[in-house]
């Protein structure tokens, strides 16, 4: 599989994984749902799969070209390394324009969720009532999730690789949002925002010859949480995918009714017209986080008024369909094409 690939298949997986980074990072989107929408998450699932103790007993032995070519290790490096390049780049300008255009970056991303409904369930044939149901536990699931009041923020190390597991969830599981799970516990600003600042400060300082850092206690402190949080990930991920590829394995149409459900569901998170709201103390007072930041309790949604500003929210949902529909084909032509 791994020698198969062609440039042009290459540079496009890095833009996928570059697509999967950018929606984990954002609250309500799942990176899981690009990799189902651009075909490759059966192959990402069982590549994580051949994480086992083959694997390991590869990597002891230092027989590391058997090792990467088992775990699938050009697939996995292209797509990490688009995911990776995301979070320092992509999600930056996404923080950006969620900032200051939020109605039409919600709008766009409710958009690519409808259209990528349409794209999955379009092809599913296999409807009956045990996929039915699935699909309507699936829905209820995310749904339920999205009307949830978040914890408050916990740094303890043990409950930070917890976040580290549940957070993958987003990769591994189309329709639920890793950023979204980690807002309900508390720990999206600790984790997703001021530990990676952390570490880029940190690069940033090391590259100028800088270790101040070292006597810098809050610094080392947030670099420890991250390093925990990126162990839970790891595990997470290790974790999931077997069990995922199991599932995939026996209960094929079941999981994709319920995939289906949970991306559904995950339109109440995405839901563009909605107001924050954020948590007060019993004097009425804003509580804050350790970064200074506005703790989010959770969105008060609505249905807007016909003006401007909504008919180009509208305008933006349809676009969004509309690169997500273009991805999909494009990725089906393309192999047609190489087929």
């Amino acid at each position: 599989m791994q020698s198969t690939r062609t440039l042009s298949d290459k540079f496009f997986l890095v833009l996928k994984g570059l697509g999967m980074g950018a929606a984990n990072k954002v609250p309500g989107v799942s990176g899981g749902v690009v990799a189902f929408v651009a075909g490759f998450y059966e192959e990402f699932i069982y590549s994580l799969k051949r994480f086992n103790l083959i694997a390991l007993r590869l990597l002891l032995s230092g027989r590391f070209s058997s090792f990467f070519h088992y775990v699938n290790g050009r697939f996995l490096s292209l797509l990490f390394f688009g995911m990776l390049v995301s979070y320092f780049s992509v999600s930056q300008i996404l923080d950006f324009a969620i900032e200051h255009y939020e109605l039409y970056v919600w709008s766009v991303f409710f958009g690519m969720i409808v259209g990528s409904i349409y794209y999955i369930s379009k092809d599913f044939e296999d409807w009956k009532l045990t996929t039915y149901l699935a699909l309507l536990i699936g829905a209820a699931i995310g749904i339920g999730i999205s009307f949830l009041d978040p914890a408050t923020e916990n740094d303890n190390l043990w409950f930070v690789f917890f976040c580290g597991i549940i957070s993958v969830s987003g990769m591994t599981l189309p329709g639920f949002s890793g950023s979204f799970i980690l807002i309900l516990l508390g720990n999206y600003v600790l984790l997703l925002v001021d530990s990676v600042n952390a570490l880029y400060d940190t690069f940033y300082e090391v590259l100028g010859g800088n270790f101040s850092f070292t006597a810098n206690v809050e610094r080392l402190r947030m670099l420890k949480v991250l390093a925990v949080f990126t162990l839970g990930s790891v595990f997470g991920l290790v974790t999931f995918s077997h069990a995922l590829s199991y599932i995939l394995k026996h209960y094929k149409s079941v999981t994709t009714a319920s995939i289906i459900g949970f991306i559904v569901g995950s339109l109440g998170v995405v839901w563009p017209w909605k107001e924050t709201i954020y948590k007060k103390d019993p004097n009425g007072a804003f509580l804050f986080d350790s970064g200074g930041t506005y703790i989010v309790k959770n969105y008060k949604r609505f249905i807007p008024e016909l003006n401007t500003e909504t008919f180009i929210a509208i305008a933006f949902v349809i676009f969004g369909i509309a690169i997500v529909l273009g991805l999909a084909y494009y990725d089906k032509k393309t192999r047609t094409v190489n087929a």
